[in-house]
């Protein structure tokens, strides 16, 4: 089981794709760093040698990746609310923010619909 950057990589993938899996190395990042360790990129993880990926290791400890990527965006976005700018009331709101329209669709942003409130109930009928 290779593990890299505190993720466990799926042994049956290419050595590339298995990259992606960590958050912060997308598939420009994890073709990168392959040819920098001097490993194949169609080679799969469960084939890997030791040697390989000490040195995937290596090229990945050079990236921004997991956890400090995480705390980096979350202070970015925390930033933003602080400062009151547009974004930051949007972030806040739990809005989109960048320009799409929010009277239909955005359900992503702002979650399951609210159940509008029924009532049966009818004056001077009991």
């Amino acid at each position: 089981m290779a593990r890299i950057a505190g993720v466990n990589i799926p042994m049956n993938k290419h050595v590339w794709v298995g990259l992606t899996h960590i958050f912060g190395v997308g598939r420009t990042q994890a073709q990168k760093a392959c040819d920098a360790a001097g490993v194949k990129r169609e080679t799969k993880v469960k084939d890997l040698t030791d040697a390989e990926v000490t040195a995937l290791r290596a090229q990945v400890s050079r990236l921004t990746v997991e956890g400090d990527l995480r705390r980096e965006v979350s202070m970015n976005v925390k930033r933003l609310m602080d400062l009151g700018c547009y974004r930051g009331v949007r972030h806040r709101r739990g809005l989109p923010m960048h320009g799409q329209r929010t009277r239909t669709n955005a359900r992503t942003r702002k979650g399951p619909r609210k159940a509008a409130v029924k009532t049966n109930a009818q004056p001077g009928k009991s």
